[in-house]
């Protein structure tokens, strides 16, 4: 009697141990659903402050240009032929050469020299070279484009990687699209932004379910963000106890349940 009271204990405990597996794998609804306030984000408005600043390692394309095209040419670095891969098709097409920005955040321009630019915006660099170029050629037109500015995104999601940004703006809802969307079992109340301002690393949490979204200072995406999406606590404690595992517990309590019968009889 004794052996059969200690296999019904463990076979208690074992399924007690299941039963809170399954408890712990189930998620509510408003753990799964982006935006459940979605009547109150109606009047909610994106942030606006999305202004990047360059910084050391970005490969810049300035074009200078003008009413007269030949003065111009010499501001301008030579086009060449590239073989540039989109979509795992090989092209030659012409792609320009880009400035890249030095440890010290200055590139090397034709006639200009060494320029200072880590740390400007798009709109300050323009205007300063702008000034720069002035006693060379009147009313230059300067346009400045990002040629390596990407985002990565890592965690739960189904496609995790680092994207190649090519309209320079991206928000992070956009982000987690190319990477595929997250898991049914990721974390959406915890999404967490990785960025580097001014050589300083910054931690940015984000709930996705709420409105605050669109007004966070990373609901637009900087030149390489690193988005991570952290797994619920289901998919972490699958990692230890999985399926498998779970038809052992199931094998073992109708294992034990056959002796406790036996013994009885």
């Amino acid at each position: 009697m004794h052996v059969l009271r200690t296999l019904f204990f463990v076979a208690a405990n074992l399924l007690f141990v299941l039963v809170c597996l399954i408890q712990g794998s189930c998620t509510s609804r408003k753990k799964i659903v982006y935006f459940n306030s979605a009547e109150a984000i109606k009047n909610q408005e994106a942030a606006h402050n999305y202004n990047p600043v360059f910084c050391k390692d970005d490969l810049l394309s300035i074009t200078v240009s003008g009413i007269d095209p030949a003065a111009s040419l010499p501001f301008n670095l030579p086009v060449t032929t590239g073989n540039s891969n989109v979509s795992g098709y090989t092209t030659g097409a012409m792609v320009p050469t880009g400035y890249l920005v030095d440890s010290q955040g200055n590139i090397e321009m034709p006639v200009i020299g060494k320029v200072m630019v880590a740390g400007m915006s798009r709109m300050e660099l323009r205007s300063l070279l702008q000034e720069k170029l002035k006693p060379y050629l009147a009313n230059a037109i300067v346009n400045i484009r990002i040629l390596n500015f990407k985002v990565t995104v890592l965690g739960d999601v189904r496609s995790p990687g680092t994207f190649t940004i090519p309209n320079e703006r991206i928000t992070l809802l956009e982000a987690l699209g190319i990477a595929g969307d997250l898991n049914i079992t990721a974390k959406r109340k915890n999404v967490l932004v990785i960025r580097d301002a001014g050589g300083k690393k910054t931690e940015t949490r984000v709930d996705l379910t709420g409105k605050e979204l669109f007004s966070s200072p990373v609901y637009y995406l900087n030149q390489n963000d690193i988005v991570y999406v952290e797994p619920n606590r289901a998919k972490m404690n699958s990692s230890v106890v999985n399926a498998s595992n779970v038809g052992i517990v199931i094998s073992v309590i109708s294992l034990l349940t056959t002796i406790a019968v036996l013994i009885s009889r």
